[in-house]
């Protein structure tokens, strides 16, 4: 069992128990083997006047306390490689408030990740930073990533005469990207961008399945800077990606990410409706593929200048920030950009053919892609899709079942054009 403890400095205990983790917020411990979550971020957050209420600081600091526990945890210690049981000690500011919701959350998190958790709530956390509170002008959040779908997200809101606010997790080579983005869409001051800050020493889980939380905490954090009683935060992702079916037997549970899936999503809502967090979480593009997102944004000429500078890659580092162009982000994007008629893709990829492509960086997963459309055309969409949409009501399920059947058959072309099939 993987033991993770989150805390102020002040409630640090002395000792930690073998094996046991340690993360203080927002402040250095200055001790041996303990790390550090968003060094001298409460600070900053007053400075800019932020002053949330004890829901949505305690959201945030339970968001972070599992990014610690997901990346000091090595799933390779576990029995299969794979799924890990972690016992997490969460420092809040009203900790009584979030009891009611324990089991919930547990159950929550095995759907991002795939582990086991088991989670304890203490009085240990900071006090919300206490800012003088000026209200933003904008409307809406937008997640903003630097990615296609983020984009698109984006210029469709500002085209329909909204005012979003940007929201970013700092991610490396994205970050300039991010800032121009949301600059051209909004101006300077419609943009937060921030880091989880979470360092320590020793080996880290390279899989951050709960790398996402950090991004919801940072949206639901900006969205008490706007005077609406209910703000809505647009969370852009396409259908096939959010549903990201598995597709072959082998991929299944969070092998295949989560990071937007309908029931991760519905499941925070409860939970954020539940604490009193008063935000609405929405998935516009949930019942459309990437290209149609393409082919339907509302600024095309716009979209031609961008789309090609956006980041889809899983494997972007590993390529010396270029795409590669055979991983699955990448399928899906090119395949999206085959369907698009309204502009050409000028992506730099390092495999520009999926024949011959290289499979020694990761998995094969042009093979993966070509055996689900295989199964498709062979045994049709219900076989492929197995229990994947178990989790949809009677009403929604069609427009899951579509979106899934024509992504495929995006995914399809892209094979032929490529000479796989």
């Amino acid at each position: 069992m993987i033991k993770v403890i989150c805390t102020t400095v002040a409630r640090l205990p002395t000792q930690l128990d073998d094996g046991e983790r340690a993360f203080t917020y927002f402040k250095g411990a200055r001790r041996e083997g303990v790390g550090t979550i968003g060094k001298g971020w409460h600070g900053a957050l007053k400075r800019q006047g932020f002053r949330p209420n004890p829901a949505t600081w305690d959201f945030v600091q339970f968001c972070l306390a599992v990014c610690a526990a997901d990346l000091c945890g090595l799933r390779s210690t576990s029995a299969d490689g794979w799924t890990r049981t972690i016992k997490l000690s969460v420092g809040l500011y009203e900790p009584l408030r979030w009891e009611p919701w324990k089991e919930k959350l547990e159950k929550t998190l095995k759907i991002l990740t795939g582990d086991y958790w088991s989670l304890i709530f203490t009085d240990a956390g900071m006090p919300p930073p206490l800012g003088n509170f000026v209200a933003k002008d904008q409307d809406c959040i937008s997640l903003l990533s630097g990615g296609l779908d983020s984009l698109i997200g984006g210029i469709d809101l500002v085209s329909k005469g909204r005012q979003p606010l940007f929201v970013s997790q700092l991610a490396h080579e994205d970050s300039d990207r991010q800032r121009n983005y949301a600059a051209l869409l909004g101006g300077p001051d419609a943009h937060y961008q921030w880091s989880h800050g979470i360092s320590f020493k020793g080996p880290r889980e390279p899989s951050t399945r709960g790398r996402s939380l950090a991004f919801y905490a940072f949206a639901v954090l900006a969205a008490s800077k706007l005077d609406l009683a209910r703000p809505t935060i647009y969370i852009p992702e396409n259908g096939f990606i959010c549903v990201n079916p598995p597709l072959v037997p082998g991929r299944v549970s969070s092998l295949s990410t989560r990071t937007t899936h309908p029931l991760l999503i519905s499941k925070m809502q409860q939970i954020l409706d539940g604490v009193g967090v008063s935000v609405h979480l929405d998935l516009p593009y949930q019942f459309k593929t990437k290209g149609e997102m393409m082919n339907e944004c509302l600024n095309q000429g716009l979209l031609k200048q961008l789309a090609s500078k956006t980041t889809s890659c899983g494997r972007f580092r590993t390529y010396n920030r270029t795409h590669c162009g055979r991983c699955v982000p990448c399928m899906i994007r090119r395949a999206a950009f085959n369907n698009w008629t309204s502009g050409s893709d000028d992506t730099n990829y390092a495999f520009t053919s999926l024949v011959g492509s290289d499979k020694a960086s990761g998995p094969d997963d042009p093979m993966a892609v070509a055996l689900a459309v295989l199964t498709v055309k062979e045994k049709g969409i219900d076989r492929f899709l197995g229990a994947s949409l178990a989790f949809t009501s009677t009403t929604d399920r069609p427009q899951y079942r579509s979106v899934l059947n024509r992504g495929i058959h995006e995914l399809e072309a892209l094979l032929v054009g490529d000479g796989m099939l």
